[in-house]
């Protein structure tokens, strides 16, 4: 951690510990804000595979959102999903094998991160995302989607007219959405009581409570194809919350497990790559 990171630490723990003491709600209001909001956002030269690519806006509740298409149209679509504080530009090394495999690829920034705009995005906003591309520009067969995509993802399916005939590759997905706001209460050092009624801020924007946002309940409801790539070291999306979903040996999930490369070095990896490229 940086100094200028240990320095905005110490401010919001100061500022949720002075504002929990005169309001639970109040700091509860104050840390949803904080929790939805990207404290960083991926901006750095395309690479040149963009040069290629036909540039695509929409509107998503007034937020204009920014992505590529290559290889449009074919019939055989793809789209690339990135995680929180992360962009598409990441996911650069996929498009070139995927366009081998005939994809018509599609890749967008979500609100608040690369170069859409806007700067808070919710699971339920993002899931709105993909469903909106998929009515814009679809029907969409297959997905990439990492960490916190991979939740916006199998909520999104949930309402996505789909079979085993649909591809889906997690990668490090953002399993539970308890065990993230759990860590986060952790690091910004918020009480027990602030929490409360965290939680039922969460359940009053949404419709429905935390434990609701999982991976592990929605991909009950998936029909498609799904591969599950993990890593023993994830520090971010830990890897016991995935091994639930594994031990419930749902036939249409397939895990694959690496070891020792964490939350991003992992869709970097080549034997990755070419693992989820094969299985596509």
């Amino acid at each position: 951690m940086t100094f200028k990171q240990r320095l905005a630490l110490l401010y919001f723990r100061t500022k949720f510990y002075l504002l929990s003491l005169i309001s639970k709600k109040k700091a509860a209001s104050e840390a949803i804000d904080l929790f939805i909001t990207p404290q960083r956002r991926t901006i750095k030269p395309l690479p040149t595979i963009f040069n290629d690519a036909e540039k695509l806006t929409f509107e998503l509740e007034g937020v204009p959102i920014r992505g590529y298409s290559w290889n449009r149209p074919k019939g055989k679509k793809i789209l690339i999903i990135h995680g929180f504080e992360s962009s598409i530009v990441n996911f650069d090394r996929y498009i070139e094998p995927l366009l081998n495999k005939g994809y018509e690829v599609l890749a967008f920034d979500a609100p608040g991160h690369g170069g859409s705009d806007g700067n808070k995005i919710t699971a339920p906003m993002f899931a709105k995302m993909i469903t909106t591309i998929s009515e814009k520009f679809g029907p969409i067969h297959s997905y990439i989607a990492h960490s916190f995509g991979g939740l916006a993802l199998s909520i999104a399916l949930e309402n996505i007219e789909h079979d085993h005939t649909f591809k889906v590759v997690f990668i490090a997905p953002a399993t539970e959405t308890k065990t993230a706001i759990d860590q986060f209460f952790h690091i910004i050092k918020l009480n027990r009581a602030v929490r409360a009624e965290f939680d039922k801020l969460i359940t009053r924007i949404g419709g429905h409570p935390a434990a609701w946002y999982s991976v592990h309940r929605a991909i009950k409801n998936c029909k498609a194809a799904i591969l599950w790539v993990h890593d023993e070291d994830d520090e971010q999306t830990p890897i016991s919350d995935a091994l639930k979903v594994k031990d419930d040996n749902l036939p249409n999930v397939t895990f694959l497990i690496t070891k020792g490369l964490g939350h991003r070095k992992i869709y970097r990896d080549r034997k990755v790559l070419e693992k989820i490229i094969e299985f596509l």
